[in-house]
């Protein structure tokens, strides 16, 4: 897709249109756009709840893509890395030669419009330490920007829409997306092998995290995972302030005396650079979430807390009032004795952390029903899949969700059962949902704890067990 660079100015609205305006991202930056006087108008493939709401806001939704629906008052289109340059709204804007920008860009263009931009980044966690910084802010009343990557119940939806200079936005690294942003504060959780069907192999991914850490100007701060392997080699002579936060003394911030209660959520102390003796003023921080990955996620949330002089006395609260994000160990409820939960965990590191968060859930036997996502992703991570998957007593699998591939790689569900089956593990897989809620119904007992898991729509199977 060729780029026409174009700066956005809140000062200047103009007529922006979105190719693709219900999606959870682009409709959060529509609203954003129109809360600040700019013309907004777009088109999607169907009328949804998001649309609906964008129209009753006073935005013009055409359903289809015409080539008639792209007019000359239109001053930029934004599109995303879906639309192809034989989409008919695209050929038609190259046509009127109207400056365009990706999803990417224009969230990048629409930051430099905020005195204090924080990116939170990372191939783990982002929803939720986004969502959890969200609460510190809205604690710390002031009034932030806010554009998630999933929803959250406080403001019930991905976008808040604040009157403040803080903006605060999940920043990912697919595509090198992220390296279009203009981040004041920016956050780094962890970097792990992931989206190989964009990135050659980890080191590349590593050369991405590192030039996003570049793009934060001389009076801003990284907030990094000091655990990361060789973390030295992405904070190395940047220019900015670095903060390091992880499990031991080495860091700035780390935690002590950890404990878990009956459903794995931590408690802990915390030190940091404020504590100044190590013995922190905040006492004992609660959370309501499960798991040791968690604890990271919420130091890394009060670290950029403490960096915008938000006082602990509204970030530990917050962070004791905060229960998740849809998607991330969601409860969804019990049948015949059987708890459910689900979870987006859709790559190794994030199976065996929820299922190692699972592991102090009171449970009798740990069923995960799994739906890989993306054959690259299967093939490549194959041996670490089928390891991590083995903490759960009992594997089932569903079909592979292709999401944007179309060619298997000579990979399948069932590869992935065998390579489960030779290490020990028990799995089965069953080639459709019916099939497996028939067994589910049949084998779970009064007791298990059973979690549905992928980034695809095997949510589905929870839905329809508890109906």
């Amino acid at each position: 897709m060729e780029i026409i660079m174009y700066q956005i100015d809140f000062t200047k609205p103009i007529h922006v249109y979105f190719v693709g305006i219900g999606g959870i991202s682009m409709s959060g930056l529509a609203e954003i756009l129109l809360s600040r006087g700019f013309t907004v108008s777009g088109s999607d493939r169907q009328e949804s709840p998001v649309t609906k709401k964008l129209t009753e806001q006073g935005v013009t939704v055409y359903y289809g893509q015409r080539e008639e629906n792209i007019t000359p008052d239109i001053d930029l289109a934004v599109f995303t890395s879906a639309i192809h340059p034989d989409n008919p709204e695209y050929i038609a804007v190259s046509r009127l030669g109207i400056p365009m920008l990706t999803r990417a860009q224009l969230l990048g263009e629409i930051m430099r419009n905020y005195e204090l931009p924080v990116a939170v980044s990372g191939t783990h966690g982002k929803t939720t330490t986004t969502s959890m910084l969200s609460e510190i802010l809205l604690a710390g009343q002031t009034d932030p920007t806010l554009s998630i990557g999933g929803m959250l119940k406080s403001i019930g939806g991905n976008v808040r829409v604040g009157h403040s200079g803080y903006f605060l936005t999940e920043a990912c690294e697919y595509t090198n997306s992220f390296l279009s942003f203009f981040p004041k504060i920016g956050i780094i959780l962890n970097i792990d092998a992931d989206h190989l069907d964009f990135f050659k192999d980890l080191e590349d991914i590593r050369r991405s995290f590192r030039k996003f850490a570049e793009l934060i100007p001389a009076d801003g701060a990284l907030i990094i995972n000091g655990d990361i392997p060789d973390v030295a080699e992405i904070t190395r002579d940047l220019a900015c302030r670095v903060i390091s936060y992880g499990s031991g003394s080495g860091c700035d911030y780390y935690p002590e005396d950890i404990t878990y209660d009956d459903h794995a959520h931590a408690s802990f102390l915390l030190h940091s650079p404020a504590s100044g003796d190590g013995k922190d003023q905040s006492g004992r921080i609660v959370l309501r979430v499960p798991g040791e990955h968690n604890l990271y996620n919420a130091i890394a949330a009060i670290a950029a807390a403490d960096l915008m002089e938000i006082p602990r006395s509204a970030s530990v609260p917050a962070l004791a009032g905060f229960s998740g994000t849809d998607r991330r160990f969601e409860y969804k409820g019990t049948k015949d004795g059987v708890t459910i939960i689900d979870d987006y965990a859709h790559h190794p590191t994030e199976i065996r952390a929820t299922l190692l968060a699972a592991r102090n859930y009171p449970h009798g036997r740990l069923w995960c029903v799994f739906q890989p996502h993306t054959y690259t992703r299967t093939k490549s991570l194959l041996p670490e899949f089928a390891d991590a998957l083995r903490l759960a007593d009992e594997v089932v699998l569903a079909d592979i969700y292709a999401a944007r591939e179309t060619d298997t790689l000579g990979i399948s569900s069932e590869t992935l059962r065998d390579e489960i089956l030779a290490l020990g593990g028990s799995c089965r897989y069953f080639d459709s949902f019916s099939k497996i809620e028939e067994y589910l119904s049949s084998n779970c007992t009064k007791g298990d704890l059973l979690i549905t898991m992928g980034a695809g729509n095997v949510n589905q199977i929870a839905e329809d067990l508890l109906s």
